[in-house]
C-alpha cells in the first residue's frame, strides 16, 4: 500500500505547486478532481491536452494519480438533471483516459435534490434504485468505450448505504468494470461503533474481491470527521482486513485541513509499514 490524499485538501491548484506540496507532505498517490485544475468537477468543455498535462505534472512530482472524481447525483429524482450531468461526466471519462487514470469514482446519490450526500426517506425506494441502475448502465457503457473502471462507495446518505447494498448492486450490474471504494468511517455511524470489528469484517467478506480503492477517513464517537488517527475508527485493524482481502493499492486520506496533511501522511505511512512487517 501507499499513502494517498484527495487533491481538494489543498488550496493550491494545477498548474502550480499543488503536486509539489502533496509530495512534500509525504503522500505518494492522489485522487484528483478537475476542480483542482480550475475546471468544473463535471466540465462542459475541456482545454486541449489538459489530461496529458496533468498526468505529466503529477509524474514529475513523483505522484501516482490513483483516481479521478466523476461524482454526480445518480439518484436525483429529476431525470432531466441526470441527463445534464451525463454530459459533464462523459468529459470526465475522456480526461481520465487521457490522464491514464483507470479509476473514476462515482456517487450513488440521494433523492435529496440539493445535496447528493444527504440521506432521504425515498433512498430505499424502487424509483431511486431504478434511477441509479440507469445511470450505472450509462456509465458502464462509457467505461467500456474508454477502457476504464468505476468505483462506488457505500455512503450512509446514499442509495448504496452499506456493504450489503454494495454487494447487491455489484451482483445486479454483473460487470468487472464496476467495483468498490471502501471507507470504514462510512460504515460506522455512532450507534454502530461498538460493533466495529464485526462490521468491518463483514464488509471485507462481502466486498473484498471487488476493492478498487480504500479510503482512510476518521470520525469521532459522535460521527464528526477528524484527521486520520484522531478518532474512533480502528484504522490499523481496517487496513489489516483490507490487506487480508487482497487489497494492496493506495490508502487515501481526506476530510482534514491542509495544515494537518503532514501528520496524516505520517500516520498512514506508519500503518502501512506496520502491516508490511
Amino acid at each position: 500500500m501507499t499513502p494517498g490524499v484527495f487533491a481538494r485538501t489543498y488550496a493550491a491548484k494545477y498548474p502550480g505547486d499543488l503536486f509539489a506540496r502533496i509530495r512534500a507532505d509525504g503522500f505518494s498517490a492522489v485522487q484528483f478532481n478537475l476542480s483542482c485544475a480550475g475546471l468544473a468537477a463535471l466540465p462542459e468543455t475541456l482545454p486541449r491536452g489538459i489530461g496529458k498535462s496533468i498526468a505529466k505534472a503529477a509524474s514529475e512530482a513523483g505522484l501516482a494519480l490513483c483516481a479521478l472524481s466523476g461524482t454526480y447525483n445518480m439518484a436525483h429524482p429529476d431525470m432531466a438533471q441526470r441527463q445534464r450531468d451525463r454530459r459533464g461526466f462523459e468529459n470526465v471519462m475522456c480526461v481520465a483516459h487521457d490522464m491514464d487514470v483507470s479509476l473514476v469514482t462515482l456517487c450513488t446519490g440521494s433523492r435529496d435534490t440539493s445535496n447528493m450526500w444527504r440521506a432521504h426517506p425515498d433512498n430505499g425506494s424502487g424509483a431511486a434504485w431504478s434511477a441509479l441502475r440507469g445511470e450505472l448502465d450509462f456509465a458502464l457503457s462509457l467505461a467500456e468505450e474508454f477502457n476504464l473502471v468505476l468505483g462506488i462507495e457505500p455512503e450512509p446518505g446514499n442509495v448504496i448505504a452499506d456493504a450489503k447494498l454494495a454487494r447487491k448492486i455489484l451482483d445486479e450490474a454483473g460487470s468487472k468494470r464496476l467495483g468498490i471504494v471502501l471507507d470504514a468511517a462510512n460504515l460506522l455511524p455512532p450507534e454502530a461503533q461498538p460493533r466495529q470489528a464485526e462490521i468491518v469484517a463483514e464488509a471485507a467478506e462481502l466486498l473484498g474481491g471487488s476493492l478498487f480503492l480504500v479510503h482512510a477517513k476518521d470520525i469521532d464517537r459522535h460521527g464528526v470527521v477528524v484527521p486520520a488517527g484522531k478518532g474512533a475508527v480502528d484504522l490499523p485493524v481496517f487496513v489489516a482486513r483490507m490487506k487480508s482481502a487482497g487489497y494492496d493499492g493506495p490508502l487515501v486520506g481526506h476530510n482534514f485541513e491542509e495544515s494537518e496533511a503532514p501528520g496524516v501522511a505520517a500516520y498512514l505511512t506508519s500503518i502501512i509499514r506496520s502491516q508490511a512487517s
